[in-house]
């Protein structure tokens, strides 16, 4: 019990993992949350650092997933949440089933936003505790051929700024948002965009992502933008017109704009 504890989403591949590899290497005893069964052998990756680490696989797009999380850390205080689970798929809006646009959405805002209201009441009530989020820099970009993603990603930088102010006052309550660009995780073969010009791109490295999200959280910050490529394009968000904006997303994440743009298109 003289470790200290937290939680974090995703965890299984990516940004989520290597959040929790950080955490774990710096004497954070963890539960480790992804929808999926590869958050066991992520797990079992982690103890090399000697933490108790927890697996839960739950399905965070729903109140109840979101609760046995928390059932799962029981009385325990958190001091850490890194809010990172997240899920896309591209491709044409249109084309989408319900049931895929809702679990978007259901995961990348309606379970983050219950966590994130959970956790923090029990942190603002010891005015103690570190929250970090992983928003992302195309929540500044309409995203065309991925237009459900990027406007969840835009809804959780909003919601974290505004929130942030609203603890502006609370002392020794930390929350921060990581925003990366694309990254060289699973995200892009799980959303169907490997033939997309972004998803055959070169990435950011998913350790460095999380590094600067962690020494942000650390510092006190209330966000990083990861990357200097990162930095110019929020930058050119606020002089761009949104129209232009969802047409260069359109040639980054249209169906087969990979292939276009190495040749691979008939003529």
């Amino acid at each position: 019990m003289a470790n200290k504890f937290g939680i974090v989403t995703g965890a299984s591949t990516g940004i989520g993992f290597e959040l929790a590899t950080i955490a774990a290497r710096e004497g954070y005893d963890l539960i480790v949350v992804a929808d999926e069964q590869l958050i066991e052998a992520a797990a079992r990756d982690l103890e090399q650092f000697g933490t108790n680490v927890q697996p839960l696989e739950a399905d965070l797009s729903t109140i109840d997933g979101v609760d046995r999380l928390l059932a799962a850390a029981g009385d325990r205080p958190l001091d850490l949440v890194c809010a990172n689970a997240a899920i896309s798929k591209g491709g044409p809006f249109l084309d989408e089933s319900v049931a895929d646009w809702r679990h978007s959405i259901d995961t990348n805002v309606t379970g983050t936003v219950y966590l994130l209201q959970k956790a923090l009441k029990g942190m603002v009530a010891r005015n103690a505790g570190k929250v970090l989020v992983t928003g992302s820099i195309v929540g500044y970009i309409p995203g065309s051929f991925n237009a459900i993603y990027n406007a969840t990603k835009a809804f959780i930088d909003n919601f974290t700024e505004a929130l942030r102010n609203e603890l502006k006052d609370v002392d020794g309550v930390t929350l921060t948002t990581l925003m990366p660009g694309a990254t060289e995780t699973e995200f892009f073969a799980r959303a169907d965009m490997l033939d997309t010009s972004v998803g055959q791109s070169k990435k950011a490295d998913p350790e460095k992502v999380a590094q600067d999200g962690w020494d942000a959280l650390m510092a006190g910050k209330g966000h990083i933008v990861s990357g200097l490529a990162n930095k110019l394009q929020v930058l050119a968000s606020g002089v761009v017109p949104q129209a232009v904006l969802a047409q260069l997303h359109r040639g980054m994440a249209e169906p087969g704009s990979g292939k276009e743009e190495s040749g691979e298109v008939e003529k």
